[in-house]
């Protein structure tokens, strides 16, 4: 095998030591855990899909049959994420998780919806370019075995897609408590005793929503790996309310966020790269801003 790749194999005795292979193997698990999860609600059907489908003019009777089928096909892409990759399967990972984030801001549910799913395409369109793109029809059906190893330049760019990703993500999902006062949030809230405190439930989730833009904001240009880790657990932690709260498909919804979880903890694989190269990371935020934010 050539020494500028390194292989994908669990049994190879010397490539799980490599930042190049845990980091494969944690975009793969976050992959299966995302189309599982979304499909799983594909499979026991939810009322929300409803109107997603009737954006292209079907009725309800047939979206509730169509459900199944297309929970299906994410959880075969899911399952094929983490047993046998290819490009192709990324590359519509990618466009479908990219489809469904547009269907909500189609349907009526505001952009913010949108911003907060940049990890439904972000991941699996980064995985594929990480891995390189195919450049003959055979490589894009292929199943990958190797994964280059990271250069600076490629870790750095990586680096800065994530930021983005993150950004998005945090900024979305705060624009539900801080504009657009989304019910569940509070259901949520209720459920974690944050309402035990003499403070309206609204203003609660109003903070709440407003602290998670700050932080996207802040992952366009912190480069503190710790930083990162609050991040990752922060988002387990606000996801997880799902449960208490007993949403339906509580424990679906948990899993379906596994690209959310894992982008930052990717962030601090390539950081991890970058300074076994003695560079350090870059910010998105220019110099005189990211001053003010006490990063340099």
């Amino acid at each position: 095998m050539p020494q500028d790749t390194i292989s994908t194999s669990i049994v190879d005795k010397s490539a799980p030591h490599t930042l190049e292979w845990k980091l494969h193997w944690l975009f793969r698990f976050a992959l299966f855990c995302e189309f599982v999860g979304h499909g799983a609600f594909g499979v026991l059907t939810k009322q929300a899909w409803v109107a997603y489908f009737g954006i292209f003019g079907i009725p309800d009777s047939w979206a509730w049959k169509l459900m199944p089928v297309v929970g299906s096909v994410d959880i075969a892409l899911g399952t094929l994420a983490l047993l046998a990759p290819t490009r192709a399967g990324l590359l519509y990972m990618g466009c479908w998780g990219l489809f469904t984030a547009l269907l909500r801001p189609l349907a009526g549910q505001g952009w913010w919806e949108f911003l907060e799913r940049s990890y439904n395409f972000g991941v699996p369109f980064l995985m594929l370019w990480v891995h390189d793109i195919g450049t003959r029809g055979p490589s894009w059906f292929s199943v990958i075995t190797e994964v280059p190893r990271f250069t600076v330049a490629r870790a750095q760019t990586a680096q800065l897609v994530l930021r983005g990703i993150m950004a998005s993500m945090l900024i979305g999902h705060g624009g539900y408590g801080l504009i657009m006062g989304k019910q569940n949030l509070l259901q949520f809230y209720e459920a974690a005793g944050l309402g035990g405190f003499g403070i309206p439930l609204p203003t609660v989730s109003a903070v709440i929503g407003g602290f998670e833009m700050i932080l996207g904001v802040l992952c366009l240009e912190v480069k503190v790996a710790a930083f990162f880790v609050f991040v990752c657990m922060w988002k387990l932690a606000t996801e997880f309310l799902h449960v208490p709260a007993q949403a339906y498909g509580a424990w679906w919804e948990v899993i379906e966020r596994g690209s959310s979880y894992a982008a930052p903890l990717l962030w601090i694989g390539f950081q991890q790269v970058l300074s076994a190269h003695g560079v350090a990371a870059q910010g998105l935020i220019p110099r005189r801003w990211g001053r003010l934010l006490g990063e340099g």
